[in-house]
């Protein structure tokens, strides 16, 4: 008897470190966008909050949103705008409004052609393919074909467009050379894998405005707190330096 009592303490503090753990992981479905700046907010929000664990999921915004409908287990959505989490909120399916988190911008990126021209680029001999987000699920492919129709660039250049599932693999698409031009995140082209490795023009805002993007708290995260301090954490000031070194605007915050 007194063997069990001497065990007792031990199984009863291990099964509230597993208790604990448990309660610390947050799910997270990201915008692909978010891929590279989100990684490095993770890194240093796991150095603040020891213990934590942030599972994320990424893809486009159309195609998580679905998911989510669909009954994905996600605590958090960063979508990379703000349609899709109204869509989210329409069905009841968040506790809380959206919050804006950031501004994105859409970039032309080439492995090979000088884009200072900007725009009129796409009307090259040499361009055979141009890469561009599917306009219905990613966000920065909807600006991208909106800016080239003001213009009056789309109609010129629709047959040559090669459509890709969501703005890290439209990347892939130009960084591969399958595409002599790709339209993508400014965020992408600032990272690791693509910085200086290629030519990239950021389009101006009156041509293609900068894409407010909002993340919404799904129903069920208040079993686990961890998803709102993350949520709370990237819209802080601590986070402000990451954003700004992948070219996002800062949201005003309260």
């Amino acid at each position: 008897m007194k063997r069990k009592l001497v065990f007792l303490p031990i199984l009863l503090f291990l099964f509230g470190l597993i208790s604990c753990t448990k309660e610390r992981k947050a799910t997270i479905a990201a915008a692909a966008n978010l891929r590279y700046v989100l990684e490095e907010i993770k890194e240093q929000y796991l150095k603040d909050y020891p213990g934590a664990d942030l599972q994320i999921t990424y893809g486009s915004s159309g195609t998580l949103t679905q998911q989510i409908i669909n009954g994905a287990p996600f605590d958090l959505f960063m979508s990379a705008d703000t349609k899709f989490p109204g869509k989210l909120e329409d069905r009841g399916l968040t506790s809380a409004s959206a919050v804006n988190y950031c501004y994105g911008r859409v970039a032309m990126w080439s492995s090979t052609l000088n884009l200072s021209q900007g725009l009129s680029a796409v009307l090259l001999p040499e361009v055979k393919k141009i890469a561009i987000a599917n306009p219905d699920n990613a966000p920065y492919g909807l600006n991208s074909v909106n800016a080239l129709k003001k213009q009056d660039l789309y109609d010129k250049i629709s047959k040559r467009i090669v459509w890709g599932e969501n703005i890290n693999q439209t990347a892939q698409y130009a960084f591969s050379g399958n595409a002599e031009i790709g339209f993508i995140a400014l965020s992408l082209a600032l990272a690791p894998e693509m910085k200086n490795k290629g030519h990239y023009y950021v389009l101006p805002e009156d041509i293609c405005p900068p894409i407010a993007q909002a993340a919404v708290l799904i129903n069920g995260w208040e079993k686990n707190g961890e998803a709102s301090r993350f949520l709370d954490y990237i819209i802080s000031s601590k986070c402000d330096n990451i954003w700004k070194k992948y070219g996002y605007g800062l949201a005003k915050k309260d």
